[in-house]
């Protein structure tokens, strides 16, 4: 994969917040961009990255996620599953539109534009060292947490 900086972008976060990427260098980072809240496959990738969430701590990584879904939805669904970091939103699509990460969906037979499930692992200095595309839940968090503990080595 050929290394490539990560597209800089700033977006409102629960907690009332503005998260800028570039503030994060000095930081590894993890984003996973997901289809909406309180569906089960992004509750269950939500609960994964929760549940390691100290473990991705101590390898000097913060993680966020990014849907569609506006702020308020975002609270409550954070809130709801006791997450410890921070949910972005993107309502208007353009850090999605950024990452690649809008594409035609079936959903009961009809094209939908939707985010496909994706994470980005982003080095101290703002690199992106991995793509994931396509995510299948299941151990994804603990695939990205492997990954990140390499680049720590």
């Amino acid at each position: 994969m050929i290394l490539k900086p990560a597209p800089d972008f700033e977006l409102k976060t629960t907690g009332e917040k503005i998260f800028h990427l570039s503030e994060q260098l000095g930081k590894n980072i993890v984003i996973y961009f997901y289809p909406k809240d309180n569906t089960p496959g992004c509750t269950d990738e939500s609960l994964q990255f929760r549940d390691l969430y100290t473990e991705f701590q101590n390898v000097n990584c913060i993680i966020v996620g990014i849907s569609r879904d506006s702020i308020k939805s975002h609270e409550n669904f954070k809130e709801k599953l006791l997450l410890p970091f921070d949910l972005l939103s993107d309502a208007d699509e353009s850090v999605c539109e950024l990452y690649g990460v809008i594409k035609m969906k079936n959903m009961y037979g009809k094209q939908v534009r939707g985010i496909e499930r994706s994470t980005f692992a982003i080095d101290t200095n703002g690199i992106i060292r991995k793509e994931w595309r396509g995510v299948k839940v299941p151990n994804h968090a603990e695939e990205v947490l492997s990954f990140i503990k390499e680049l720590k080595r």
